[in-house]
């Protein structure tokens, strides 16, 4: 039987999955992916192959985390088609200060994650749920957290550093990163699909969730995000960097802090400029202007931040689009790179609408390029190499 790894992504109302066999001793294949959608209210379980075609779909009723993640074990366990279980990679948004790799998942490291959860009161909780539900429906199953904000805790303290008063910042308040995952697995496939390591390059990972990143020979030296994933580019409904002004304004004008919240992290960024939509396709759908509106702000805004952390690098060597819209949004990355002219970006147009992996000319002093990230791959890799160095 061939050793296989469960990879699990947990948000409130749902949970994402893969599972990956250990082909070999350094090469991974994934085997199923799916989701638990709707839980707590109309929960669905579905998963599909790598082709894509759907192969189990099972309607739970009012689920909770524990009842999905108990199906989901009983049809890995009844569907392993000559694969053994043997560990399980979790998605944890936050690592704080302390984690700056993978870790095995212990009682005490437990302990420790839980003191992250007002640094990230969002996610954290529900990227820690399964890992406990895991710990009581599978004891013997070695489980090993990733993080999404370790990839940059390699930047320079002045990258991370706010203004503040020195006690807040030794409380733990500083620009931590996230999209950290998806970070890496662009770094690792640079080579690739360039063929080299390029020196200079920003990362643009744009999806639902949107940030930036500078890298340096492949290791992290600046990102949009900050404390919180709220801050940098506008999402698809959070609001992204914002002067800390206006929160004092609305909370001395009768809001309190739910609301404020609710606001910047739910009714804001794509949604609340459009007040159409959070998703991007539909808006480059809809003949609009308040539609256009978001989309000029969105590029508008990565056109800065680029200038931003090009600044940083001391100039650019390639850029690279990722994630949803990075991906799949043709106008999106054509807009981009026509502002990033100055930069050395000579975009191509017919390329960029053929989905082709190089969207600027052969000559183009700056190279941009289209890289589909894969943050499932990068937690079963680390999962992996854990178990390998835990023996």
């Amino acid at each position: 039987m061939k050793d296989s790894i469960l990879v699990l992504n947990a948000g409130s109302s749902s949970i994402k999955f893969s599972v990956f066999a250990c082909e070999s001793d350094t090469q991974l294949g994934l085997v199923y992916h799916g989701s638990i959608t709707g839980i707590g209210t109309h929960t669905q379980f579905n998963v599909s192959n790598t082709q894509g075609n759907k192969i189990a779909q099972q309607d739970l009723g009012v689920a909770d985390h524990k009842e999905g993640l108990s199906v989901l074990l009983d049809w890995v366990t009844g569907h392993s088609d000559g694969l053994r279980l043997v560990a399980a990679g979790h998605r944890v948004v936050h690592g704080g200060e302390l984690y700056t790799a993978p870790v095995l998942l212990t009682d005490k490291v437990m302990e420790t994650l839980e003191t992250f959860v007002p640094l990230a009161p969002l996610h954290q909780p529900h990227n820690l749920s399964p890992i406990k539900i895991l710990q009581k429906l599978k004891a013997d199953l070695p489980q090993i957290a990733c993080f999404d904000t370790a990839f940059h805790r390699s930047q320079p303290d002045v990258a991370q550093a706010f203004a503040l008063p020195r006690e807040l910042s030794e409380q733990g308040i500083k620009r931590y990163g996230f999209h950290g995952l998806s970070y890496e697995y662009i770094a690792q496939q640079l080579p690739n699909i360039i063929g080299h390591l390029p020196e200079k390059v920003v990362v643009a990972h744009l999806g639902s969730g949107v940030s930036m990143c500078a890298l340096k020979n492949g290791r992290s030296v600046a990102t949009t995000m900050g404390f919180t994933a709220l801050d940098g580019l506008p999402m698809g409904t959070r609001c992204g960097s914002i002067d800390a002004g206006v929160v004092l304004h609305l909370l001395n004008n009768g809001m309190d802090v739910v609301e404020v919240s609710h606001i910047f992290y739910h009714k804001s960024g794509l949604l609340g400029v459009s007040g159409i939509s959070n998703d991007m396709q539909d808006l480059l759908d809809h003949a609009s202007d308040e539609a256009q509106q978001a989309i000029d702000l969105f590029t508008y805004r990565i056109a800065r931040e680029l200038g931003s952390l090009s600044a940083t690098l001391g100039g650019l060597d390639a850029l690279v689009f990722t994630a949803g819209i990075g991906e799949h949004a043709a106008p999106i990355r054509e807009k981009v790179c026509q502002d990033a002219l100055w930069l050395g970006v000579e975009f191509d147009k017919q390329a960029n609408e053929s989905k082709q992996a190089r969207i600027s000319t052969l000559d183009s002093q700056t190279s941009a390029w289209v890289i589909p990230t894969d943050e499932e791959k990068m937690i079963a890799l680390h999962t992996f190499e854990v178990l390998q160095e835990e023996g």
